[in-house]
């Protein structure tokens, strides 16, 4: 039998344990070749180490705190404002195209900062509060039962790993990493992915989460499909987006306009979303390993592997720690998923000092503009036919 090591929930910290089944199953004809990493991580017990002792000496709670509850409510007032203000009073079409602009914002603001620590289990140490936070995201028209598969486990797990890690996947669209296959149209990716990010809100809103339930799968790797309160809150979720997005705007404006404006709103969002996610991975310095075709086994153990692979960007700009969440400071919530992203700026330089201990690269650019220029630069050589 073989064992591959993964992130499990552990009650303070995210562990590498085996055997990992996800990465062993055989179903509708997949199999996955399990990967496995390093059992040893000096880095990761002085990290871990480093990161308790901050806590233990500030007296501080790994979730959140007030901060994080007032830009909650602040987020889901904007969101409120914005779509009353463009359902009942906007009455020319550039008001509702900046309106849905305003709600793809909001949206994307409640993505970063409400539904992602709720579930990495990160915003409260009651799971009924995590549950609530993370079932914003089925309010916004995604789903936090699927999310957890996919992004919690799968990427989390297989950062940057081709053929694993669906993050990086986007099928013949673009190739987001080395070994993925080019395809002609791939030379001018690096000006059309920028589009087509923005589309991907609605492909998930629409398609891909009940895609995924069906068919028991996100990628390569089966998952159970939800039941019982999970199925209650998929279904119960979806039909609350629906009815906010499009059945209640119908009442008072012709269907075609409500879904223009929809369209416009997930363009927004999604393109917010998708390059914050792309900068903290897809970049000219992190690196896309491969694990050893025959057994599986990759060059470093899981906590290296996250530094190698994720990069940070404009950790000085109070503006956008605010609205991304923390997910500027990607490095730090890649090792430490389940601490509350208020905490990233502190224990950033507590990372960096441990990654020089211990000559790991610390990849991090001074501003997103910078970051911005990187992805750029990757996607137009990605789309080279030498590379």
């Amino acid at each position: 039998m073989r064992f591959c090591f993964q992130i499990n929930i552990h009650p303070r910290w995210y562990t590498l344990v085996g055997p990992a089944p996800i990465a062993l199953q055989r179903k509708e004809g997949v199999m996955i070749t399990p990967v496995k990493f390093r059992k040893r991580s000096d880095f990761f017990s002085d990290l871990k180490k480093t990161v308790d002792r901050y806590f233990a000496m500030t007296k501080r709670s790994r979730h959140a705190t007030a901060d994080l509850y007032v830009k909650a409510v602040t987020l889901m007032l904007w969101l409120a404002a914005s779509y009353i203000v463009l359902v009942f009073f906007a009455t020319a079409w550039w008001q509702a195209m900046l309106l849905a602009m305003s709600i793809g914002l909001a949206m994307a603001g409640i993505g970063f900062c409400i539904q992602h620590d709720g579930n990495h289990q990160a915003f409260s140490k009651h799971r009924w509060i995590n549950r609530l936070a993370a079932f914003s995201l089925d309010a916004i028209g995604g789903s936090s039962y699927v999310w957890t598969h996919k992004h919690n486990i799968v990427h989390h797990t297989y950062t940057n790993i081709a053929e694993h890690d669906d993050d990086i996947n986007t099928g013949i669209l673009g190739r987001l990493a080395p070994t993925q296959p080019r395809l002609w149209f791939h030379r001018v990716q690096h000006i059309y992915l920028w589009f087509v990010y923005g589309l991907v809100p609605v492909k998930w809103q629409l398609f891909d989460d009940f895609l995924n339930v069906i068919r028991g799968r996100i990628g390569k790797y089966p998952f159970a499909r939800p039941r019982g309160v999970h199925l209650a809150t998929f279904i119960g979720g979806k039909l609350l987006f629906y009815t906010w997005a499009f059945v209640i705007p119908s009442l008072f404006h012709p269907f075609w306009q409500v879904v223009l404006v929809y369209l416009f709103a997930s363009w927004c969002m999604g393109v917010v979303l998708a390059v914050v996610f792309q900068l903290a991975h897809v970049v000219e310095e992190t690196k896309f390993p491969l694990p050893d075709p025959e057994q599986g086994a990759m060059e470093n153990a899981w906590a290296e592997h996250q530094v190698l692979t994720t990069a940070n960007f404009a950790p000085k700009n109070k503006v956008l720690t605010w609205f991304l969440g923390g997910l500027n400071y990607q490095i730090e919530h890649h090792l430490f998923p389940r601490i509350s992203h208020i905490h990233y700026p502190k224990i950033c330089r507590l990372v960096r000092r441990v990654c020089k201990r211990h000559e790991l690269t610390y990849h991090s650019h001074d501003t997103m503009w910078l970051a911005i220029v990187s992805h750029y630069r990757l996607l137009r050589s990605l789309g080279k036919p030498q590379t």
